[in-house]
Parts: structure tokens; C-alpha cells; sequence
């Protein structure tokens, strides 16, 4: 017997509907808050020439970038018309300076939210640097150039806001990956979650050393580990009912799906490949395209309630 469909109502229609049109709106990217400090308006004194355009105006270029599917010329072009439609009297770093700055720029991704988080759920997936699309590796094969890497987020359940972020390189773990996003944010955090790939003792020691409750389900057949380790709660219950599904019901886990929905709007919006060549340049582009994330979700979203 099939089961019926979940239904859900969205209480926030006509607000979330305006902030879906407002996400194309250029306004909105090329704001008041991204104009005033385009130009650096200091210079470090130095030995040499020190950066024409600040941070937020190559992060801002990037964003664009990455929003509207552009490549780096077109980019430049794109923005310069926009300033010259505002009668802005500034311009956009030129494809080549864009290109250069990229490799070191720094983007922050944090939004204007303080406070404890309740749930932060952690997840990773894979972002395509070279090779065909789907269709020609699904006609002739997959090349062997073809590269990724894995883009790790780490997703506030509540507000869908990325907390932190990580580029790596497809070799690295996600365990390894974890210590590494906690140490971003200095908030307090109640529960911490993530897949199978984070059941390590390296991610339970980061977790421990934030004073957060680990939300992690053991691997199918795990052992106990020493006495009182907070695994071992998941160990036991998975032994009694013979699968994790009881113990991710009563344990609030599924609140890690949040991330993956955080990673379904990052490829549906933003795309799921890099097309900066040099692995710096796609750190810098990867964390301008969370930044954008962000952004979009600090607009509105969806209010919504089962319906049975």
C-alpha cells in the first residue's frame, strides 16, 4: 500500500514570493552597503602599490559572477554598465585584476546574526572544476581529467544561514573537514549533526571541545567505545532496533536534512561547478557563491506547516 504525500502550507506566500522576484533584481547585489567602500580607502604604506578596489568590491564582482552565470570579461562588462546606468562614478576591477585578486581575496560569509545556535548541521558535497557535461560522459565515458572538489557547509537549521564554510580537495574526509568549520564561529552551539562520514573520534573530540551535543549515527555494526561516551547512546539503540532510524526519530537528527537542502539551493542557484582554474582563485569564488547564498536566504523564507 502506497503511502499518501506529505503536504505541506506556506503561511508567508506573498512575502516569499516577492523575495524570489527581488533575486533578480541588480539593485539588490549592487547596493548602497557594496558602493561606499568599492575603493580602498586606505593604503598599507608599503613597499609597492597597494589594492585600487577593496574586498567587498571583488567579493561583490564575484557573486555577480556566479549569480548570473558570467565569465570574467563579461563580468567586468556586466557591472560597469550597472554603475554607468546608477551614475555611479566608479568602475568594475578589470577580468584580468578580478582574476588575480581572487586567489587571496578575503570573503566573509558571516551575516548579521548573533546569539546561540540550536542545531548546526554540516554537510559536503562535490563541485565539478573541469570536464563535459553529463551527457557526453554518459555517451563516451568519463574523461580522466575530469576534477572536483568538495565544498563543506556548515547551515544554522533555523535561520538556513551558512554559519561556515570549506573548499578542499576531493582527497580530504569529511571528518577531517568538521574541526575545522567549528573553529570558524565562536557562537555557542546545542547540537551538532552530520552523516555517517563525520563518525570519527576526531569529530567527536571538536564537537566535545564546543560544549554542543553530537547528533552522528554510528556506522551499521559499530562497537562501543569507552564508558559514557555520548555514542554510545546511538550504538546501543541501533543494537535494540537494528538500524539508526529509531534513535535519528527520537534524537532530533533529521533536522540535518536542512543542510542538504542548503546544498540542493546552492547548485539550483549558483551552479555546481567552479570555473576559475587556480585552487586559491576557487576558494575565493566558492565563498563569494555562500556569501550570495546567504543573501538570497536573509530575503525570506518559506514559513510552512504539515497539513495532514
Amino acid at each position: 500500500m502506497n503511502k499518501a504525500k506529505v503536504r505541506y502550507k506556506t503561511h508567508n506566500w506573498r512575502e516569499y514570493n516577492q523575495a524570489l522576484i527581488n533575486r533578480g533584481s541588480v539593485t539588490f547585489w549592487i547596493d548602497e552597503e557594496a558602493i561606499s567602500p568599492w575603493e580602498c580607502s586606505s593604503h598599507h604604506g608599503g613597499r609597492g602599490r597597494s589594492n585600487q578596489y577593496s574586498d567587498l568590491s571583488i567579493t561583490t564582482a564575484l557573486m555577480i559572477k556566479r549569480l548570473f552565470n558570467l565569465s570574467l570579461r563579461a563580468t567586468e562588462g556586466f557591472i560597469n554598465s550597472i554603475l554607468a546606468l546608477m551614475k555611479v562614478s566608479l568602475q568594475c576591477p578589470s577580468y584580468t585584476r578580478l582574476s588575480r585578486r581572487a586567489k587571496d581575496v578575503d570573503v566573509s560569509i558571516k551575516m548579521p546574526v548573533r546569539g546561540e545556535i540550536r542545531h548546526l548541521a554540516i554537510d559536503a558535497t562535490g563541485l565539478k572544476v573541469f570536464g563535459e557535461g553529463e551527457w557526453k560522459a554518459k555517451k563516451h565515458g568519463v574523461e580522466k581529467r575530469r576534477l572536483w572538489r568538495k565544498l563543506h557547509l556548515a547551515v544554522d537549521a533555523d535561520t538556513h544561514q551558512v554559519i561556515s564554510a570549506e573548499l578542499s580537495l576531493s582527497t580530504v574526509t569529511d571528518g577531517e573537514v568538521l574541526p575545522e568549520l567549528l573553529k570558524k564561529t565562536h557562537r555557542k552551539i546545542q547540537s551538532i549533526s552530520g552523516d555517517g562520514a563525520y563518525d570519527t573520534r576526531l569529530c567527536y573530540q571538536a564537537i566535545k571541545r564546543k560544549q554542543a551535543r553530537p547528533l552522528i549515527p554510528p556506522r551499521s555494526g559499530a562497537a562501543y567505545w569507552e564508558d559514557r561516551h555520548p555514542r554510545n547512546q546511538a550504538v546501543a539503540c541501533q543494537r535494540i532496533h537494528g538500524s539508526n532510524e529509531h534513535w535519528k526519530k527520537t534524537s532530533g537528527y533529521h533536522s540535518r536534512s536542512i543542510s542538504e537542502t542548503a546544498m540542493s539551493r546552492y547548485k539550483r542557484l549558483l551552479g555546481s561547478s567552479l570555473s576559475l582554474r587556480d585552487y586559491d582563485a576557487q576558494v575565493g569564488e566558492a565563498y563569494a557563491a555562500v556569501r550570495a547564498l546567504n543573501k538570497l536566504s536573509s530575503l525570506a523564507m518559506p514559513k510552512t506547516t504539515r497539513v495532514d
